[in-house]
C-alpha cells in the first residue's frame, strides 16, 4: 500500500513539474513577443514586486502557480514577469526593460500586480490592476473573454 502511495504521489508530481515547466516565466519582453506571434499565442505580463508586494506574492501563489493555470497557459500563453523586486539584484538590462515597461504600459507601483494581455501581435487586449482573491478559473475566463472565446 505503501509503495502505491509514493509511485503514485511520484507521477503526481512528475505531471505538475512537466506543466510547470512548459509554462515558464520569461523576463525578456522582446523574445517573448517573437515566440507568440510566431506560436499565435496571446502574452499575459504580470508586472509585480516578487519579493515585498503582498498581493502579488498570493496571486503567484493562488493563481500562476496553481496546475489548471498552468496547463492553460501551456496551451495558450506565454507569460512573461514584468519585476521590481526589492531584495534582490536584476541584471542592469532587465532593469532597464522593466522601467521602459512600467512606463510604456502606464503602470503605477502601487497597483501591482497589474496583468495585461497582450495578443499575438502585442496589442493590448485588457488590464487587470490588483489582485482581490481570484482563482486560477477566474483569471482564464478573464483571458478566454479577452480572446473571444
Amino acid at each position: 500500500m505503501q509503495i502505491r502511495r509514493f509511485f503514485f504521489l511520484l507521477i503526481a508530481f512528475s505531471l505538475v513539474a512537466t506543466i510547470a515547466r512548459g509554462a515558464e516565466w520569461q523576463t525578456d519582453y522582446e523574445q517573448a513577443l517573437a515566440t507568440a506571434k510566431g506560436a499565435r499565442k496571446y502574452v499575459l505580463l504580470n508586472f509585480t514586486g516578487s519579493d515585498w508586494c503582498g498581493p502579488c506574492i498570493e496571486m503567484r501563489r493562488s493563481v500562476f502557480a496553481k496546475p489548471d493555470f498552468l496547463s492553460f497557459a501551456q496551451k495558450s500563453l506565454i507569460l512573461v514577469e514584468i519585476d521590481y523586486p526589492r531584495r534582490k539584484a536584476l541584471s542592469e538590462k532587465t532593469t532597464k526593460q522593466n522601467e521602459r515597461l512600467m512606463h510604456q504600459y502606464g503602470i503605477d507601483r502601487s497597483g501591482f500586480p497589474t496583468v495585461v494581455l497582450l495578443n499575438p501581435d502585442g496589442k493590448i487586449l485588457g488590464q487587470l490592476e490588483g489582485y482581490s482573491g481570484e482563482g486560477p478559473a477566474d483569471i482564464i475566463a478573464w483571458v478566454e473573454k479577452l480572446r473571444g472565446k
